[in-house]
């Protein structure tokens, strides 16, 4: 069972790692070329569709990564569980802090500057969830051999 649990938390960690850099690079980019008289629709219509294809995936990674760090493997991969959901807790709160904020602030109006900033503190997210798929992977490796 404890296999499954690990395999999907890779599998939606590695969707997440798929989606942050699609939204870094071509994604939030994109944002500063909607006119400023559509950027409210366009904004809210936005978060609607990509609640679908991030929510579900990112409840699935944080409850497989609380499930690994207290499941009986732990003892094999050591401390490994609490340093990828320190990193997955990191991004949770960048993204309650600082993205959810300026994806409001762009709901209300088109600001160039907060385009750039968006861009910008969005790196953060993508080297944490970048650094946790390698270290995910890794736990996958040392485990390979356990039942």
């Amino acid at each position: 069972m404890i296999r499954l649990v690990l395999l999907s938390h890779l599998a939606a960690t590695l969707y997440m790692v798929g989606v942050i850099w699609m939204v870094q690079l071509a994604h939030y980019p994109l944002m500063a070329l909607v006119g400023p008289e559509h950027m409210a629709a366009w904004q809210a219509e936005n978060l609607r569709r990509t609640s679908w294809v991030v929510g579900l995936p990112m409840l699935l990674e944080a409850g497989t990564a609380a499930a690994l760090v207290f499941a009986p493997m732990s003892a094999t991969l050591g401390s490994l569980p609490w340093v990828a959901g320190g990193l997955l807790v990191a991004v949770w709160v960048s993204t309650a802090l600082v993205q959810v904020p300026a994806h409001e602030s762009l709901a209300r109006a088109l600001d160039p500057e907060m385009v750039t900033r968006l861009v910008a503190t969005n790196w953060l997210r993508t080297l944490l969830w970048t650094a946790r798929a390698g270290l995910v992977l890794y736990m996958v490796d040392r485990s390979w051999g356990l039942a």
